[in-house]
């Protein structure tokens, strides 16, 4: 009798597991609500539809299958507003089962529905979506996934631009951490203190330090110049940027950091600054306006200048901080408010104005120095081979940009070779200049100066033959301007011959890849070689990109996984090639007019990821659904490899 209860158990088992094997899920919802105003908002639901089944779209006639359908719970708060919209374009054909014709999705779908908000305050918007799935041999009952999401219409909710909830996920009330403006701050904070690290803030220091040594010996002028000149950066990012932001767009620090005559002038502008510090002039004003600022200074300690030396900081820093600036300014381009921006860029001010109020204020220390002027002569010289050879930066800018050709990689590299050579035989006193004092005797400073010098010429010389140089990569133009490349020689070879691949926008990477600089060829060669979309969102000026290609890229496994199983995409949002007439329009997103395919993809960034910074990576499989988190600018390359790994899993377990 036992016996038989024991098999009798196993049956049930048995047969309950395989009942529930067969409950199917093919199709998962997400939710989120996008910020149009204080009045209006967007409620977004996407699909992910695995493998051969697909969903009916809500388009189809009745009689037929259950068409899919956002449903608003009624609430005297807000109300729907308009037609439900549908992406991408659903697929139509003819049903013999109910003889009509019909339209579906398959692999991703997204409904987006307009509503309008009557009474201020924090609301909860409940709905569902009621839909039906099938396959070619079957379909499962009509189906409902239930939706909450928040929305404030004070203006207070105004950083979160999109609030999202998975139903399936273990969350159950779809709304998202709320950061707060003190989450901004900090972050924007951090996004300052790492905006140090870019190469563009670098010229400023040696400018900073020369400019205020006239404090040298009135340490409190010192202190007092250096808190107006960092309250004078801080507030200039405040106001400047968000006032660029308000009346041109988010994206507009990004497009004066990239515009050849910005980057152009400020090379001019450094050139002669390493001129007048090597001793060929002095920068003086004309005596009648050098009068008036003397007379001015006795009254107001020569504050014009600095507050002019912090503007000059601000501009010349653009370069490299722009982008960074441009992802707190999305926020009021997207969300239509200004106060999350006003917060997170008051962070990035300040964390980029303390430092340097403190090189500001550092001159008042050399008051313990020798007297002497000699050794103050030489500082200017040494600051001016460094002047110069970081205005080449501006100049690569600008070169690559224009696509003018002037400055590859080796020419750049062999004037820095040229520059750093000729500083170090000045170190040791082999070379000097009219106006310096003999050089008796060597110091230690000095030599240990020139050895760090001449070492640093030694690390230059192999990037002449394609060495990576990971230390000064993002300074340097791109890899992609070197003729003679020894990586790609010794085996860094494409997967296939460029002539093998199709489409018009095929163009050569870094480290022998090759990439699509159009996103529909890329798409379609990605679907055609089944392999999954590395989404390169980059920039002809982005130094932060250089870096990453420089010290990540380089990589052998990084760049083995690219070249084998991926499919790169490289949208470049500063690519100033205008659109053709009937391909240029209004952006929905930001109100501006598109005109150029660095415009287009630019805007393409922030409709569809809510971002506008580069370097941003995404891997995409062929329904151009995210397999996973997106990346920014991060240089460690193990975290790397493993999120290229990671993407690559997802693509192929979803592809099983």
């Amino acid at each position: 009798m036992n016996s038989v209860k024991v098999w009798l158990s196993v049956i049930l088992l048995i047969i309950a597991t395989s009942i529930s094997a067969q409950v199917l899920k093919p199709v998962k919802w997400s939710f989120a609500i996008n910020r149009l105003s204080d009045t209006e908002a967007e409620v977004v639901a996407t699909a992910s539809i695995e493998g051969e089944w697909h969903l009916y779209a809500a388009n189809i006639p009745e009689g037929g299958p259950v068409p899919t359908a956002l449903v608003f719970e009624e609430n005297e708060a807000y109300k729907p507003v308009g037609e439900l919209l549908q992406s991408p374009e659903p697929k139509f054909f003819h049903d013999e089962n109910f003889d009509m014709e019909l339209a579906y999705f398959t692999g991703f779908a997204k409904l987006t529905q307009k509503i309008e908000i009557s009474k201020p305050g924090k609301h909860k918007i409940k709905g569902y979506v009621v839909f039906m799935a099938c396959d070619d041999s079957r379909c499962l009952p009509p189906d409902e996934v239930e939706f909450e999401l928040i929305f404030e219409s004070t203006g207070a909710a105004s950083d979160q631009s999109s609030l999202a909830i998975t139903p399936e996920s273990d969350s159950s009330s779809g709304q998202t951490a709320d950061r707060g403006f003190w989450g901004i701050f900090w972050l924007a904070f951090l996004g300052g203190l790492t905006a140090l690290l870019t190469p563009c803030v670098f010229p400023m220091i040696p400018l900073t330090v020369s400019f205020f040594l006239r404090n040298a010996d009135n340490k409190a002028r010192a202190f007092r110049d250096g808190f107006v000149y960092g309250i004078t950066i801080m507030l200039a990012y405040l106001v400047l940027g968000l006032a660029i932001a308000l009346i041109f767009g988010a994206d507009a620090l990004n497009r004066m950091a990239t515009s050849p005559v910005f980057n152009v002038i400020f090379f001019v502008l450094l050139i002669v600054f390493a001129a007048s510090f090597l001793g060929a002039f002095e920068l003086t004003m004309p005596s009648k306006w050098s009068t008036k600022l003397d007379s001015k200074a006795d009254q107001k300690g020569g504050l014009i200048g600095v507050m002019l030396m912090g503007l000059t900081f601000v501009l010349v820093s653009f370069s490299c901080t722009g982008p960074i600036v441009g992802y707190l300014l999305v926020e009021a381009a997207v969300a239509g408010s200004i106060y999350a921006p006003a917060v997170g860029m008051f962070g990035f001010g300040l964390a980029l104005a303390i430092p340097f109020a403190l090189f500001a204020m550092f001159p008042a220390a050399m008051n313990k120095l020798p007297k002497s002027g000699s050794w103050m002569n030489s500082v200017k010289v040494v600051l001016g081979f460094v002047i110069l050879a970081l205005s080449l930066k501006f100049l690569s800018v600008a070169d690559s940009v224009s696509h003018w050709g002037l400055l590859d990689r080796e020419v750049f590299l062999a004037l820095w070779i040229a520059i750093f050579f000729l500083l170090g035989l000045y170190l040791i006193g082999a070379i000097k200049f009219s106006h310096d004092s003999e050089l008796k005797y060597l110091g230690v400073p000095r030599f240990g100066l020139a050895i760090l010098t001449f070492a640093f010429v030694a690390y230059l010389i192999p990037g002449l033959w394609g060495a990576p140089l990971k230390a000064v990569g993002s300074f340097l133009p791109s890899i992609t301007t070197q003729d003679f490349n020894l990586n790609e020689v010794r085996g860094g070879q494409v997967v296939a011959p460029v002539a093998e691949l199709k489409g018009k926008s095929i163009k050569a990477g870094p480290y022998g890849l090759v990439k699509y600089t159009d996103y529909d060829e890329g798409l379609a060669a990605a679907k055609e070689a089944g392999k999954p979309i590395f989404l390169d969102f980059t920039g002809h000026a982005c130094v932060n990109c250089k870096k990453m290609e420089t010290t990540v890229w380089s990589d052998s496994r990084v760049r083995d996984m690219l070249a084998n199983d991926f499919i790169i995409i490289s949208l470049y949002v500063d690519d100033r090639t205008v659109l053709p007439e009937d391909q240029q329009f209004v952006s929905e997103t930001t109100g501006k007019k598109i005109r150029t395919v660095g415009n287009k993809w630019t805007d393409f960034m922030i409709n569809r990821y809510k971002v506008n910074s580069q370097p941003y990576y995404v891997i995409l499989d062929h329904n151009e659904v995210v397999l996973n988190t997106p990346r920014g600018f991060n240089s460690d390359t193990e975290a790397y490899v493993e999120w290229l790994r990671e993407g690559l899993g997802a693509f192929r377990l979803s592809n099983e």
